[in-house]
């Protein structure tokens, strides 16, 4: 194990850490699947840019998990990956909110 991880497991126990960890899963895992995707595509930041038609640190923003792309840019990334983008909704385990309930007109 890393140093890096040892203390990332200590500090889990802080609640106020693992709020912080927890409130950025989503960003995470958004930005492992992009560098999957382009992994498994075999390329390179640079060479994904290309085929996007964009420079290679825009890619690697949207790598790092630093901004909140787009649709348009996440269908932009799929295709340069030969991949195709869904997108779906999936239950909150962690939050539970009251149904939302439209009144007639």
């Amino acid at each position: 194990m890393t140093k890096i991880a040892k203390f990332h497991d200590q500090w889990m126990a802080d609640s106020d850490y693992r709020a912080a960890y927890d409130a950025l899963e989503d960003e995470f895992a958004l930005a492992a699947a992009l560098i999957e995707a382009r992994a498994n595509a075999g390329l390179t930041q640079e060479q994904l840019a290309s085929r996007m038609n964009t420079t290679q640190s825009v890619v690697a923003r949207l790598e790092g998990g630093r901004g909140r792309p787009s649709t348009r840019t996440l269908e932009r990334f799929a295709k340069a990956t030969g991949t195709r983008l869904k997108i779906s909704f999936e239950e909150n385990t962690t939050q539970r909110t009251a149904p939302h309930r439209t009144s007639k007109p």
